[in-house]
């Protein structure tokens, strides 16, 4: 087999840093721990927390 070929360091599968959490779950304020349902297409960093107005992170 010659250098360079192969699946090796993963194959370049993934999608991106965390691989994908999928549909379901849950976003979450880290500054008043309200949590509501994520939105599949909209990352929960994109959304704001209804009672603080802090960006949401995915539970």
């Amino acid at each position: 087999m010659a250098a360079g070929r192969g699946a090796g360091q993963g194959a370049g599968r993934g999608t991106g840093r965390r691989g994908g959490m999928g549909p379901g779950g849950e976003c979450v304020c880290p500054h008043c721990g309200h949590k509501m349902p994520h939105t599949p297409g909209t990352p929960c960093m994109q959304m704001n927390c209804p009672k603080c107005g802090t960006r949401m992170v995915r539970a």
